[in-house]
């Protein structure tokens, strides 16, 4: 039975892990967003509450 010999199912795991690990975290990192988020201010809005009757 072919599928009990792991000797080229080892390598294809093993160089699979490898792009996994080593090329494709460095492609995915190279990316930077287009448009960078800008800081909000601290400052709280004025609200005022409303007059409404609860009836």
């Amino acid at each position: 039975m072919p599928q009990l010999n792991p000797a080229p199912w080892f390598s294809i795991l093993v160089f699979s892990w490898l792009v996994f690990l080593l090329l494709l975290p460095a492609k995915v990192m190279a990316h930077q967003t287009p448009n960078e988020p800008s800081p909000q201010s601290t400052e709280n809005p004025q609200t005022s509450p409303w007059n409404w009757p609860w009836h």
